[in-house]
């Protein structure tokens, strides 16, 4: 364990950035969907009452993806190290856990079972920890390395990846059954997510679009976005069902709406936004993280604008985002620390 010191960045003092969007949504296939706000939305706190505070970790470690842990602690995948962490927010303190030579574990999320489970691409495997005894559990892929990246459960207790090589795939924890399917364009496959109905869509970082799996068959349709060669990179769900997603190559944030079949987006703020993580809060409020800008973008889909929370050092390089209820948590590579934004 690691005594670590916390340190408190107040949004108030960094001063947050509120501009309405740099450019109109631009054009969709069809007539593009009507944001209302929803009760979720008009209850979101005041955007300047919100804080970080940032956590550093063992230096060198990489922290690569976050997810909130079911004792009140934050997973963490130190990607650099081959380790799974575990940060107690209270302390700043950390307990790691050595998932063997090679690792390279990129994604973590907490499971039904309320285990941590990792995708681990330097051993083409999902791991999953038992946050108890710390006892590995290992399901590798058949075939070739995937390149894993990100992970998600379905409702039925099936767990869907992502494998950047151009896989996707499923492991069934009941049966220990591995699938792996070759994603419909090739190379790609990033984020990864389940919508409150459960479905399960991904993002095609390379492929330049989003897709949905066909639980019973595995078949992935892909789903393209307005603007081309956008580099779709990380997907996240709002409660309604419609899929947010970070265009990583033209620094804009895209909006799916099944139901309709439309498509919105809207560019980021700044000179040269480079939008990577996506994540959706209990208030249906959208995150990203913007490299370009170095910071935290908040996006308030009622009135959409967006708030932008810049880092206190450079470099920050935040990859992956999740939360729980009034907390959106957040890995920062490039410091070796992770991230909480909280209201004060």
């Amino acid at each position: 364990m690691r005594g670590l010191a916390l340190l408190v960045v107040l949004i108030a003092a960094c001063g947050p950035i509120a501009v309405a969007p740099s450019a109109s949504p631009s054009g969709a296939r069809s007539a593009s969907p009507t944001l209302a706000p929803s009760p979720a939305a008009s209850a979101a706190v005041d955007p300047s009452s919100l804080a970080l505070t940032e956590f550093p970790v063992g230096r060198g470690q990489g922290p690569h993806d976050v997810a909130p842990a079911a004792d009140g602690g934050v997973w963490y995948t130190a990607q650099a190290s081959g380790e799974l962490g575990w940060l107690d927010p209270k302390t700043g303190t950390t307990k790691m856990v050595d998932l063997g030579r090679g690792s390279a574990p990129h994604g973590v999320i907490v499971g039904p079972d309320g285990a941590p489970w990792i995708t681990a691409g330097g051993i083409n495997a999902i791991v999953r920890v038992d946050p108890t005894t710390t006892e590995i559990k290992s399901f590798k892929l058949p075939g070739p390395s995937a390149n894993l990246n990100t992970a998600t459960f379905d409702k039925s207790g099936v767990l869907w990846f992502t494998g950047q090589n151009g896989f996707y795939g499923r492991v069934d924890p009941r049966s220990a059954e591995v699938k792996v399917f070759n994603a419909p364009r090739g190379p790609g496959p990033y984020g990864i997510t389940t919508t409150p109905s459960g479905d399960v869509y991904y993002a095609s970082l390379a492929g330049n679009h989003i897709a949905k799996i066909d639980l019973a068959t595995g078949a992935a349709t892909p789903i393209d976005p307005p603007t081309a060669r956008q580099g779709a990179r990380r997907v996240w769900s709002d409660s309604r069902g419609r899929i947010w997603v970070s265009e990583w190559n033209v620094g804009q944030l895209g909006l799916y709406d099944p139901s309709t079949r439309t498509w919105k987006e809207w560019k980021l703020p700044g000179a040269n936004p480079m939008a990577y993580a996506v994540f959706v809060d209990d208030q249906d409020i959208v995150w990203v993280t913007d490299w370009g800008a170095n910071a935290i973008v908040r996006f308030d889909p009622a009135s959409e604008k967006f708030t932008a929370y810049p880092h206190s050092a450079p470099n920050a390089n935040v990859r992956q985002i999740l939360g729980r209820r009034g907390e959106m948590w957040g890995a920062m590579s490039g410091q070796d620390k992770l991230v909480v934004a909280r209201a004060r």
